[in-house]
């Protein structure tokens, strides 16, 4: 069995934090910094979006297809 090189854990604010360092805010097209304004290493997983900049990420860009 491989172990995961990640941890994922429900973080206070946010929808996820990886490696107990990076917050992800998962959402569409309109999705804000909001909930996650003012916290480092946070960052916008966008669907709908073909180009990430700043912390916006596009969600294809994590394999989240469907």
């Amino acid at each position: 069995m491989i172990a995961p090189k990640h941890k994922l854990t429900e973080p206070p604010a946010g929808d996820f934090l990886v490696d107990e360092k990076y917050l992800l805010e998962v959402g569409g097209p309109s999705k804000s910094f909001k909930r996650i304004a003012n916290i480092p290493d946070s960052f916008v997983v966008a669907d709908d979006e073909e180009t990430g900049f700043g912390n916006r990420i596009p969600m294809w860009l994590f394999g989240f297809l469907y």
